[in-house]
């Protein structure tokens, strides 16, 4: 199975990940970590990226396709996995797709973490971490919610998204995301 988890910042999105790669044995894949990973190490894509990152700015499509292409091409994703915080614009959707097709795999689904600006900017508040001060999370907030709007047209027109509320428990979210893809 192969599946991407969207959502703003906060909505849940690392919590669902890795509650499901266990659930359903597959290997998460988050861009964030790879991101701080590269900007930690000083790689040059890393160097790149590191000033947008601190401004709470999306990495250009770019690099974030380069940094996914070379994740996908590691053998312990063979199996199956979960992406997690990309694609974040249609535009992405539509070059993992074509990523995908040259690595002659699919995507299963699209879950979509739906959650306030409020329930967003508080979550990521009490994360604590060192790229959450709240000028950037509003920043990253802001530019969510303009990209929203394609990337639901993009999964939806493909008959490959499902939408659920990030708001209730963790295991309610959970136990919604199962019953959508059914096992």
């Amino acid at each position: 199975m192969r599946l991407v988890i969207l959502g703003g910042p906060g909505a849940g999105k690392g919590t669902q990940t890795a509650r499901l790669a266990q659930t359903l044995g597959l290997v998460c894949i988050s861009t964030g970590d790879i991101l701080r990973q590269a900007i930690a190490s000083q790689t040059e894509l890393g160097q790149q990226v590191q000033a947008k990152v601190a401004q709470g700015e999306l990495v250009p499509d770019t690099a974030m396709i380069q940094f996914i292409r070379e994740r996908l091409l590691q053998p312990d994703v063979a199996h199956g996995w979960i992406l997690e915080g990309y694609p974040r614009t249609a535009f992405q959707a539509e070059e993992l797709d074509f990523l995908l097709d040259d690595l002659q795999q699919q995507l299963d689904k699209a879950i979509w973490l739906e959650a306030s600006a409020t329930v967003l900017m508080a979550r990521s508040l009490s994360r604590g971490r060192m790229d959450d001060r709240p000028d950037a999370i509003q920043r990253r907030i802001t530019l969510f919610e303009e990209c929203t709007t394609p990337l639901i047209d993009y999964y939806q027109f493909r008959d490959r998204l499902i939408r659920v509320s990030a708001e209730p428990a963790i295991d309610q979210v959970e136990a919604t995301i199962l019953a959508h893809l059914k096992v």
